[in-house]
């Protein structure tokens, strides 16, 4: 769960400072937003919640 807040908060940041230098526009934001909606209904949603997961856990992993 921790992982799932995380990941949101980061992204949520990501899209804030695009939106705010003009790397985005509001109609193709909000096309991609629902289509993720749309997206996580679908019988695909576990999948790539689990690569998710693992690509994390890759990365978590990695010591410098």
């Amino acid at each position: 769960m921790a992982l799932s807040i995380s990941l949101v908060l980061l992204t949520g940041v990501i899209v804030v400072v695009l939106w705010r230098l003009g790397y985005l526009r509001f109609w193709p934001t909000t096309t991609v937003a629902l289509f993720g909606f749309s997206l996580a209904s679908t019988g695909i949603a576990p999948t790539i919640r689990d690569a998710i997961t693992s690509v994390s856990g890759w990365i978590s992993n990695i010591s410098f």
